[in-house]
């Protein structure tokens, strides 16, 4: 982690905070603010204190190391050529000739760094060892993240767990909620590889060892996040990476090991039949999750190193690192997707489509419905059986992540080609009616050109009117319409935007046979609530929709028009789950740190712009209250 710092001052690619900063939301807020702009930095804390317990910790607090597609570079390398290795080696075939054994003989020669190397001597990590009294969860600079948190977690953990045999080893990424001293909230959710580990001591009776890495080689927290199919050792793919074998040390309380310079190991015992209450924290997602029960680690040791550094990230409202994360792992494993969906060309994840959301994928489109079979093969392999929303585009699409790709998108929608389905969803989605899972959207935006079908293929060329025109229309049907915005008017299908202050739910009341009279001017119809949704702000838009949906309560097909509902949900929408609250920075701490000058290079009104652009607090929701400036 030192050599990455310096690696950081050497490419102008870090900042240097030397006023004391609270771990409590300070240090969480800035880091949240740096991450949004275009020039974010990485960010170093040397003096983190902890203002309430009269603590000022020793060890430094590095946030946003992953914050930047240069700093991604100068940790990866060539990204496109690890993806094309990969593809290389799964393809690899009996060579035929000389020439082709020799590239097949190194594809697998390659292998060889894959498996980790255990030292026998003590590692880096191990300099300075604290047991028993001496575990004190609090001499680290944990972070408190949002006003709303359970309490302080950590955030970029590498979890290290094996089977009961100990011949199957796993790293997964989870917070880790600090409970007192020496234990540790695991959010090991019912779909992680970790909870089926549990399940095995659970049954023998046993307790399992846990031990958590922060720091080190940047690529061991990627590592932790990376969608490997379950009994292959995430570490493997640091290996393949590197070129050379990710190094070990066994801990010295259980029976892992973990790389042998990470800055702090956490290691410790979990009782498969206790579980504790954990949260609420805020999200990746934006949202706060609810209070449940979870896993319990108990510390049996803490080692670190003699100059540790304290890995940290930061959760909510995108973008955020995850969105630069995110990027090795799409383009790494875009190979490994292609085995299980071999028309996949490319796909695309928007950091405002919280990964899961929303997917853009282009294939090649051999036969009718070839967009369907690739939704199907999505939403049963692994990671992209989360997937609640895909858009499916065909190999004449421009690039998924380009500006064009909206228009072309817009210009081959159709109804007709929507399928709606059930399926598991990911277990922080706070939309679906049940935990865990409900409905999916895929969208079939493919031209085919079937050879055998003859009919014409005409479009309705609709009669668009302005929104001074559309506002009386549409409230006859929304009896508590305030704005209407309408986008993309030049294509096929427009998307017109709803700001209501909603009574009732939206889509039992809704009175189709009024709106199928507006089919004429009328394709795609979103409403959201209007005390929180800034309409002309698309960006945030998207985040709120495939956040707020659930695609089989929440989406009516009204002749050619989709009303896709994504007001907040209540029990009047046979929505009995508790809906979160959103992750919102405060304002006065906003105004210290502005006064502090520990904001950056922005000036009040940049920085004003910022908040309302990424809803950073409330004050977005203030100005939107105010509707004759809406209207």
């Amino acid at each position: 982690m030192r050599a990455t710092i310096d690696l950081l001052k050497a490419h102008n690619e870090i900042k240097i905070i030397t006023q004391e900063v609270d771990v409590n939301l300070e240090i969480p807020t800035i880091a949240y603010l740096e991450v949004k702009k275009e020039d974010s930095k990485a960010l170093l804390f040397t003096n983190p204190v902890d203002k309430a317990l009269g603590i000022h910790y020793q060890y430094p607090v590095l946030m946003n190391l992953f914050g930047s597609f240069s700093r991604i570079k100068l940790f990866f390398g060539d990204i496109e050529a690890i993806a094309t290795q990969i593809a290389d080696f799964i393809k690899t075939k009996p060579p035929t000739n000389l020439q082709e054994g020799f590239k097949t003989l190194h594809n697998l020669m390659n292998l060889r760094f894959c498996s980790p190397k255990i030292q026998t001597t003590k590692g880096l990590c191990q300099e300075v060892i604290h047991y028993s009294d001496t575990l004190d969860l609090e001499s680290l600079p944990i972070l408190k993240t949002w006003s709303e948190d359970g309490g302080k977690f950590i955030t970029m953990g590498q979890c290290y767990t094996q089977s009961l045999d100990g011949k199957i080893k796993n790293l997964g990424m989870y917070r880790l909620q600090v409970f007192d001293k020496k234990h540790l909230g695991l959010h090991w959710q019912i779909h992680k590889d970790s909870m089926r580990l549990l399940e095995e001591y659970q049954q023998a009776n046993q307790k399992m060892p846990v031990s958590i890495g922060i720091g080190g080689n940047p690529l061991y927290t990627w590592c932790a996040t990376a969608p490997l199919p379950k009994g292959i050792f995430e570490l493997a793919l640091y290996g393949f990476i590197k070129k050379q074998k990710p190094k070990l040390v066994p801990c010295v309380s259980n029976p892992l090991s973990v790389p042998y310079d990470c800055d702090f190991v956490l290691e410790g015992w979990v009782d498969p039949h206790k579980l504790k209450d954990e949260g609420r924290f805020g999200d990746h997602t934006g949202f706060y999750t609810p209070i449940e029960p979870y896993p319990i680690l108990e510390l049996s040791a803490i080692t670190h190193k003699k100059n540790p550094v304290y890995l940290a990230t930061i959760v909510g409202k995108p973008p955020l690192e995850d969105k630069y994360l995110g990027y090795p792992t799409e383009r790494i494993f875009l190979p490994l997707l292609q085995t299980t969906t071999p028309d996949l060309i490319d796909y695309y994840m928007p950091e405002n489509g919280v990964f899961h959301n929303l997917i853009l994928a282009k294939i090649k489109a051999n036969f009718p419905a070839s967009a369907e079979q690739s939704m199907h093969a999505f939403w049963g392999v692994g990671q992209m059986s989360f997937v609640k929303h895909a858009i499916f585009v065909g190999e004449d699409a421009p690039n998924l992540n380009s500006k064009e790709i909206i228009p072309y998108i817009l210009n081959r929608f159709c109804v007709q080609k929507c399928l709606i389905t059930h399926g598991i969803c990911d277990a922080l989605d706070h939309a679906s009616p049940q935990y865990a899972q409900g409905g999916k959207l895929g969208i079939d935006c493919v031209d085919y050109q079937n050879p055998y079908d003859k009919s014409p293929k005409n479009q309705t060329q609709l009669e668009i009117l302005n929104q001074e025109q559309l506002m009386p229309k549409l409230k006859e049907i929304f009896n508590h319409l305030v704005i209407v915005r309408q986008f993309y008017t030049q294509t096929q299908n427009p998307i017109t935007l709803l700001g209501v202050n909603k009574q009732d739910s939206l889509t039992q009341t809704l009175n189709q046979e009024a709106l199928k009279k507006l089919e004429k001017h009328l394709r795609i119809l979103v409403i959201l609530d209007a005390h929180k949704n800034d309409l002309d702000n698309l960006y945030m838009i998207l985040w709120r929709v495939v956040n707020n949906i659930d695609a089989k309560r929440d989406i009516v097909f009204v002749g050619k028009i989709i009303v896709i509902d994504a007001t907040d949900k209540n029990a009047k929408d046979e929505y009995f789950r508790e809906w979160p609250k959103e992750t919102d920075c405060q304002r006065e701490i906003l105004d210290e740190l502005e006064a502090r000058n520990l904001l950056g290079n922005l000036n009040h009104q940049e920085l004003e712009a910022l908040y309302q652009k990424f809803h950073i607090d409330k004050s977005y929701a203030t100005n939107l209250a105010n509707l004759d400036k809406l209207k």
